[in-house]
């Protein structure tokens, strides 16, 4: 009898009791697609990811069962997969090792963890996935998304006419349920832009989108979607080509109906509008100023709204993907929403399909970049790695490190990826460049490039020269290659050394636009800050020069304005630009109408502009990554940064998806003291940096940090950091 207790006691203790008490890991993943079971995974030997729960603090162990049913692994058993428990923190992108996998086939699998106590988790839900035709390493495309929005405002406008608001620009047609009564014809107009109250405009100008369509109606027939015709130049050869499943689509905000004889229902018509597979809900952002919070949403929600091609593209003129859009599309669409396939998918595109600007070449590196320090995921990087190499544009380089895009040769041309070796990369600094140039009337004579001074050896070329040399010999260092890191490094310091000496006015303490130049813009100076070239005793006189110039740059060149200011801890002056309302501002465009970032800061800076651009939508990564701060330190974030900048708010709240969970975080400030609250999923690790303030007391959790400069570790969980001070800050 005394045994029988003994043995029930120990089983009381046993971790498979203990299981019964831990939560599950959450948030499954399959080649970074949350819901696989709608998607084809063409990877041979795909990877799986899930969320560590935040009371499990870290990960010491998992054990991933994958099975051909779910009956098998509600036995907790596995015909193609166990991993048993291994021993690793490691809860992102596991590479598949069983059997091998079959086309167009249904697998299933289930993960749990062992905290750092090693107590064992639940198992998590069982997740099924879809092979398509298999290959080695290919990257899956997520599933599209059909919507159907309805009108926001329904207005009769006179005999037989209604005007129609969807409430925001979306890409897709327009679907009308009605029950006609006799063969008609309703004309159909579509639209971005409005030329008065109710009416579309049908002369909207560059190319805004206006569309007038005829759609017949007949008895017997109860649904109908309008045909919009093709477009030649956003579907040729260069063109991302859609799937016929969609049909034609036009971005449009409005619609009238006309010569329309049966009274429309508001329910039975609406927006048939696609995009690739996005969750509103993974990100937010919240402050008291109201500008910067409708900044930040006409940003997030162009992440959402442009990404209907399934790969990044520069809108709807050309629907061509470019590096330099992709750059800030990508890290827009990192801080919007849990996503990584689309980004990734469009890098790969790149290798093979260049475009013809010299720093756009230059940031396929950083494009790679940031996919392993947002995925951790070195598949894609290894396999491209010879081609990223050319990319650096290390072969044109003369012996001091500079580069000249004259230099290049055929087959420097067809190691980038041209399949055509006799064409030539152009540099571009910005766009568009100066009036003389376009033959536009533009509101400011010299583009958007501040006046540059287009020399052979240009400052902002070199600039992105050596921030790719820097990136390259990082992501060598990961893939284990030491002698490539140190090559990449040297020449990145012979790059940094020659720019310093022979593009740089020490008398002004500021760049010149390139070699033999006697010309400073803000461009050669906001690049050059943006990629850590600046020495320290000239960050002053750069910076101040900067500021002289004001949003002296594209909507585009925004992106490393703000990235220079941040660094150089220019919260103040950044804030101030991203909360502008006069005409090159993000507040402009909506005051404009358009609910998609343009093209341009306004439609007279660049004449063939357009209403649905992403590389408008800087502030969708600038507010999350930099005037928060929220950044990762390590790849996958295994490891994340927080450096707050928050200028004049006094309160503030913001949720950051990655993959390993949301970082969320809450501020307020008083007269006394600045409070921050923060939120670290498990199995990560945070360092928050403390800004220049002198503090009299920081305290973590109740507990005096000890410290008032520096870095506070965080672990997962919440931690509430509170800062003390003598007067007003």
């Amino acid at each position: 009898m005394k045994m029988i207790w003994l043995l029930f006691f120990l089983t009381l203790l046993s971790p498979v009791n203990k299981n019964q008490g831990n939560d599950p890991p959450a948030g499954l993943m399959v080649e970074f697609i949350r819901k696989p079971a709608y998607v084809l995974i063409t990877d041979s030997k795909p990877e799986f990811t899930w969320i560590v729960p935040e009371k499990a603090v870290r990960q010491t162990a998992y054990q991933i069962m994958l099975a051909t049913s779910p009956e098998i692994l509600e036995r907790d058993e596995a015909d193609l997969w166990n991993t048993n428990k291994r021993i690793s923190s490691r809860s992102s992108e596991i590479e598949y090792s069983g059997g091998n996998l079959s086309d167009n086939t249904r697998y299933f699998w289930k993960v749990r963890i062992w905290d750092q106590n090693g107590d064992p988790s639940k198992w998590s839900d069982i997740q099924s996935f879809r092979t398509g035709i298999l290959i080695d390493g290919g990257t899956a495309a997520n599933v599209f998304l059909e919507n159907k929005i309805s009108p926001v405002l329904f207005v009769g406008t006179g005999s037989n006419r209604y005007f129609i608001d969807f409430g925001k620009d979306a890409f897709g047609t327009l679907v009308l349920e009605a029950d006609p009564p006799r063969r008609d014809t309703i004309i159909v107009h579509l639209g971005e832009k409005l030329s008065g109250t109710y009416t579309i405009d049908r002369n909207p100008g560059g190319t805004i989108r206006y569309h007038r369509l005829l759609l017949t109606v007949e008895p017997g027939r109860r649904s109908y979607e309008v045909n919009i015709p093709r477009d030649e130049r956003n579907t040729g050869p260069s063109a991302v080509i859609l799937p016929d499943s969609l049909g034609v689509i036009t971005p449009f905000r409005y619609c009238e109906l006309e010569n329309c004889n049966i009274e429309p229902d508001p329910a039975r018509i609406y927006q048939k509008a696609y995009w690739y597979f996005f969750d509103d809900t993974e990100s937010s952002f919240e402050s008291p100023d109201s500008i910067l919070n409708n900044v930040w949403k006409i940003c997030k929600y162009s992440m959402k709204a442009t990404s209907f091609a399934g790969l990044y593209i520069d809108g709807d003129r050309e629907r061509i993907p470019y590096e330099a859009d992709a750059y800030i599309n990508q890290l827009g669409h990192y801080y919007s929403d849990r996503e990584y396939s689309i980004a990734r998918r469009t890098n790969e595109y790149f290798i093979d399909h260049p475009t013809w600007p010299t720093e756009w070449i230059l940031q396929t590196v950083l494009l790679f970049h940031n996919d392993l320090m947002f995925t951790g995921n070195m598949e894609s990087l290894a396999k491209y790695y010879k081609a990223l190499q050319y990319k650096t544009l290390y072969e044109i380089a003369r012996p001091d490190g500079l580069i000249s895009s004259k230099n290049v040769t055929d087959e420097v041309m067809l190691n980038l990826g041209f399949s055509n070796a006799k064409e030539r990369i152009r540099d571009i600094v910005d766009w568009p460049p100066s009036q003389k140039d376009t033959g536009w009337q533009l509101a400011t004579p010299e583009g958007e490039r501040d006046g540059y001074d287009m020399t052979e050896v240009n400052t902002v070329v070199n600039a992105f020269h050596y921030r790719s040399l820097v990136l390259m010999a990082e992501m060598a260092g990961y893939l284990g290659k030491p002698v490539d890191s140190l090559l990449f490094i040297s020449r990145a310091i012979k790059v940094r050394n020659s720019i310093n000496e022979k593009l740089f006015d020490r008398g002004k303490g500021i760049y010149l636009d390139g070699e033999n130049s006697h010309h400073s813009s803000l461009h050669a100076n906001m690049m050059a800050l943006a990629f850590d070239i600046v020495p320290e005793e000239y960050k002053k006189s750069v910076v101040e020069f900067i500021k002289s110039r004001g949003m002296a740059c594209s909507v585009y060149g925004a992106q490393f304005l703000l990235e220079g200011l941040y660094k150089a801890g220019e919260q103040d002056y950044a804030f101030s630009l991203m909360t502008a309302t006069h005409d090159r501002s993000w507040y402009n465009m909506i005051r404009t109408g358009s609910t998609i970032t343009m093209e341009a800061w306004d439609m007279k800076y660049k004449p063939n502009s357009d209403w649905n651009h992403a590389w408008g939508a800087v502030p969708a990564n600038i507010i999350p990554g930099y005037m928060w701060g929220v950044r990762p330190a390590c790849p996958g974030f295994s490891k994340a940064i927080i450096k707050p900048q928050l200028s004049t708010l006094k309160n503030s709240s913001v949720v950051v998806p990655t993959i390993r969970g949301s970082i969320s975080a809450e501020y307020r400030k008083t007269e006394r003291l600045k409070e921050f609250t923060i939120s670290i999923p498990g199995n990560m690790e945070c360092d928050f940096i403390i800004d220049s303030v002198k503090y009299l007391t920081i305290s973590v959790n109740g507990k005096n940090a000890g410290e008032t400069t520096g870095i506070i570790r965080l672990g997962p969980g919440k931690s509430k950091i509170i800062m003390t001070y003598e007067k007003t800050h």
